[in-house]
């Protein structure tokens, strides 16, 4: 699919699921990772990941459109456009979007990775496991303020 061919689906979800015209942009951003879309609210334009539409089929991809869209209309109207807002919680299950995207495959969270580090204090021995590197000279032990030592878990990768 083209970002053409795109621009007009999100322009008739618009006007189908809204009632409202889409008038700005819409276009494809390979680049995106862990979401589906975003909304830009200074240029009110929105970007779409390809690899949902390629992963999950135009079902899911729809209802990221209209996540995005329910955050472009209510943002143009002066209403409630943010994720808390009961505004947009509202608008977003009248229009059936998704609240969140799916994962991609292979894609991991960083909160999925392994420790690679452990700090240990000096002084008690309280061991504080870490997924990325810290600089030992700005942090103390929380339970008696002690230094810290960083050692790592697993060879580190470069």
């Amino acid at each position: 699919m083209t970002d053409q061919e795109l621009q007009v689906w999100v322009e008739a979800i618009s006007l189908r699921s809204f009632g409202r015209a889409f008038t700005h942009r819409a276009t494809f951003n390979s680049r995106l990772r862990s979401t589906g879309g975003r909304y830009f609210m200074k240029s009110h334009n929105i970007e779409i990941n390809p690899k949902q539409l390629e992963h999950y089929g135009t079902a899911e991809t729809e209802k990221i459109i209209k996540h995005e869209l329910c955050h472009y209309h209510l943002h143009l109207l002066g209403r409630g456009y943010q994720h808390r807002d009961a505004d947009f919680k509202s608008l977003l299950k009248k229009v059936d979007g998704s609240r969140f995207c799916q994962s991609l495959p292979g894609a991991q969270s960083r909160r999925h990775l392994p420790y690679r580090y452990e700090l240990v204090c000096q002084s008690c021995g309280q061991k504080y496991p870490r997924k990325k590197k810290v600089d030992v000279k700005r942090y103390r032990c929380g339970k008696c303020a002690g230094k810290l030592k960083l050692f790592p878990l697993q060879p580190e990768a470069k």
